[in-house]
């Protein structure tokens, strides 16, 4: 069984490549074209996801997704108020369920000057704008009937990552990259959706990668069964066509 999972580097098309293929995206990729799968581990765009309605006629798959029934969020959202957090809610409508997810000022805190602690070579300001674009407290009103599916593993990984792990996992026997570019700190952010909603501006500079090669390398070893091609390096475009076709 073959399966195409898209990453957002800039080297994406930003029309579907179509073709009798089992089809995975990450985050705001629905923002294109519609996916057989969609990816998201960000609270702010699972949140426009599913404010735009796509999550209730499409496949969806989020992280940290546990829906709460009849919940009373009054006393989060003062508390988030009160803590200096902002509080990003879709309208509830007629419904009576919600997911609520959240980062708060604290722990990016905590996370910035860990990471700082052990890699004092990176560039704090930088660091920061990355870590605080996700602050707040996120409350959406669900429908009681959706396509989305919480993700139980892999937890923190990279959408992409994250993606490739869940095609394996359904069953793929090849998996197609395409848009899995990179980055590099020391160049400029590459991402097909920079400076839009959500995401980093499109001055932020690249990350390091070594998370993502070792998440990489864990899912290369838990599915070795699976044959894996990188468009662009593997294989041309005109090569995926023919493949798929």
């Amino acid at each position: 069984m073959k399966h195409l999972v898209y990453g957002n580097g800039e080297s994406r098309p930003r029309t579907s490549i179509g073709g009798d293929i089992i089809s995975w995206g990450c985050n705001a990729i629905y923002r294109d074209f519609r996916v057989d799968n969609l990816v998201s581990i960000d609270y702010n765009i699972q949140q426009e996801i599913y404010e735009s309605e796509y999550a209730l006629t499409n496949k969806c798959w989020f992280s940290d997704w546990s829906v709460l029934p009849y919940f009373d969020t009054s006393i989060i959202k003062s508390i988030s108020v009160r803590d200096n957090n902002p509080v990003y809610e879709t309208k509830q409508f007629n419904r009576n369920s919600c997911v609520v997810q959240g980062t708060t000022i604290d722990s990016v805190q905590r996370v910035l000057s860990e990471i700082l602690t052990f890699n004092p070579q990176l560039d704090k300001d930088d660091l920061r704008k990355k870590l605080e674009k996700d602050i707040g407290l996120y409350i959406t009103w669900v429908a009681e009937e959706d396509m989305v599916e919480n993700i139980d593993y892999p937890k923190g990984w990279s959408a992409g990552n994250t993606a490739l792990y869940l095609a394996c996992q359904s069953g793929a026997e090849e998996v197609y990259m395409c848009g899995f570019d990179g980055s590099n700190y020391s160049e400029p952010l590459n991402n097909i959706y920079k400076g839009s909603k959500n995401y980093l501006t499109a001055d932020s500079r690249g990350f390091n990668t070594t998370n993502w090669d070792n998440q990489f390398k864990l899912v290369q070893k838990e599915f070795s069964n699976v044959q894996f091609y990188k468009v662009g390096t593997d294989l041309t475009y005109e090569e995926l066509y023919n493949s798929i076709r």
